[in-house]
């Protein structure tokens, strides 16, 4: 289908990009790399009066690791991530995670703001952020905010963004060399949509028993998922058969995903407890400092 009529911005600075927006009545939608809005517009599923580009604005594309962290720019691409190799030893999740992402086309052009702006599901991206409680750094007419990534996704396809904020950058708190880590994602073939996917990592005490936990699945609900129930019954455990086993069946237990054409509901259920079993399996081998 041919796209519907719109006016088109290439602002040069954040300002006149907000200004434009702001000015737009809710009609305009900001666009990065436009991999997943404009197939949308193509359907006619949005028809904004006008689009305003981010491309031309500067310093969006950086990506900056440092003792403070990781900050990434919203006009990073999918390719620039994987092509940073400060990103497999300060963030290593990302980057493994961002390999799922569709097919090397789109992650020629596919964007972090985007994915986060778009807020799917089945995405990569919204999920590391919520897993990895990462700060959406937005501006809009009222100025600059941090959101964070808990408080961003409000359903499919929608976010607490206000109509003239734009996603500026997504920042990651210190990532500890010590820190175990898995990834897991299942799909009819690589590239498609997961039909599940499963995010996580966890430290361990002195003892060697799991601490802070944090589990985060993919298209198992109208947002990305934090998997508590799971999160809470590794805690305090050491990693072993008997554990994984446990988190996994908790997984299952306490998700409710919708069935469609790809997949049943009891199916996405029994997948999300064997992809964590998987990831955890990694996670406790994975060699760290």
């Amino acid at each position: 289908m041919k796209l519907p009529n719109f006016e088109y911005q290439a602002p040069a600075s954040l300002a006149e990009a907000v200004a434009l927006l702001a000015g737009a009545d809710g009609q305009a939608r900001p666009i990065a790399g436009g991999q997943s809005f404009l197939p949308i517009m193509a359907f006619r599923l949005a028809e904004p009066s006008m689009l305003v580009d981010l491309r031309n604005i500067p310093h969006l594309n950086k990506i900056d690791v440092s003792e403070k962290g990781v900050r990434i720019g919203a006009m990073v691409r999918w390719r620039d991530l994987l092509d940073d190799a400060r990103l497999h030893e300060a963030f290593p999740l990302l980057p493994a995670a961002i390999d799922h992402v569709a097919h090397y086309q789109i992650r020629n052009r596919g964007t972090v703001g985007g994915s986060l702006a778009h807020a799917d599901p089945a995405a990569e991206m919204p999920t590391i952020a919520l897993t990895c409680d990462a700060q959406i750094e937005v501006v809009g007419s009222q100025g600059t905010r941090m959101i964070a990534a808990a408080d961003l996704f409000t359903g499919p396809l929608m976010t607490s963004l206000a109509s003239d904020e734009i996603i500026v950058s997504v920042h990651f708190a210190v990532w500890p060399a010590t820190r175990r880590w898995g990834f897991q994602e299942f799909s009819r073939r690589r590239g498609d949509f997961a039909l599940c996917g499963v995010a996580l990592s966890y430290d361990e005490d002195p003892q060697g028993k799991a601490c802070n936990v944090r589990i985060g699945a993919i298209s198992m609900g109208d947002t990305p998922l934090l998997l508590t129930r799971a999160e809470a019954t590794l805690t305090g455990q050491s990693v072993d058969a008997v554990a994984i086993a446990a988190a996994a069946a908790a997984a299952s237990a306490e998700v409710d995903p919708a069935g469609d054409i790809h997949a049943s509901a009891r199916y996405r259920k029994s997948l999300v407890g064997t992809l964590l079993s998987r990831a955890l399996e990694d996670a406790s081998h994975r060699k760290v400092n």
